[in-house]
């Protein structure tokens, strides 16, 4: 009979890993240790296995060991925040956020309330208001502002008083300043019509504006 580093062959087969039945095809812990006892207690006594050899086993199998606890302990992890993800989606739905964007669904009938992103004073800041076929219907003249947030709102009429139809409109806000004309980034409200779970990153579905990541969410509304 054929020996295995001093310990035979058909003892050694019992543990053999199976593939062609359908059986394991990764040695677990419990096969590797009931694998280290057999090569123990079927050593040949005229060479038995050295001191460092026996070390190096119990340091692979401590490893393996490890290694499914920390497997353990990610599976648990990912569950965690899998849970916590839908939680938070399924508050969000029904809700109005705060995003960075230039249009909007708007409720003429009654007054819109967005802010605008101010990098430098000036001192002639407005936000020109754009109807979905690109027409300018409105301005609204925000004059001298310091640099930061700021708010503005629209009364949902055009620049005759009259008020204008519900609907989906652009808002283009601009800057002046000695070396020019700057755009500025406007963040307007929106509604949660659903979410979108799965991949790196939550995703919101907006009234009228598409799908839109978490993390772009300035603000969570009523």
């Amino acid at each position: 009979m054929s020996t295995v580093g001093g310990v035979s062959a058909g003892v050694l087969d019992q543990y053999q890993i199976k593939t062609e039945t359908g059986g394991k095809e990764e040695l677990g812990k419990n096969e590797f240790l009931n694998l280290l006892v057999a090569q123990l207690n079927n050593q040949n006594p005229l060479e038995p296995q050295g001191n460092g050899e026996f070390i190096a086993q119990l340091a692979q199998f401590s490893q393996v060991e490890g290694i499914e606890k920390l497997n353990t302990s990610m599976g648990s992890l990912v569950s965690g925040y899998q849970s916590s993800q839908a939680l938070q989606a399924s508050s969000l739905v029904g809700r109005k956020v705060i995003v960075p964007t230039d249009k909007a669904v708007v409720d003429t009938s009654e007054s819109f309330k967005a802010s605008l992103v101010l990098p430098a004073s000036s001192s002639n800041v407005y936000v020109n208001i754009y109807d979905k076929s690109g027409s300018a219907v409105s301005r609204v003249n925000l004059g001298d502002q310091a640099a930061g947030n700021v708010s503005f709102i629209w009364d949902g009429k055009d620049s005759s008083g009259n008020l204008l139809p519900p609907g989906t409109y652009k808002f283009e806000a601009q800057a002046t300043y000695a070396e020019g004309t700057k755009g500025l980034y406007t963040m307007l409200p929106a509604n949660v019509d659903s979410v979108t779970l799965g991949g790196s990153e939550l995703m919101l579905n907006l009234a009228g504006l598409g799908s839109v990541p978490m993390s772009q969410v300035q603000v969570i509304g009523q």
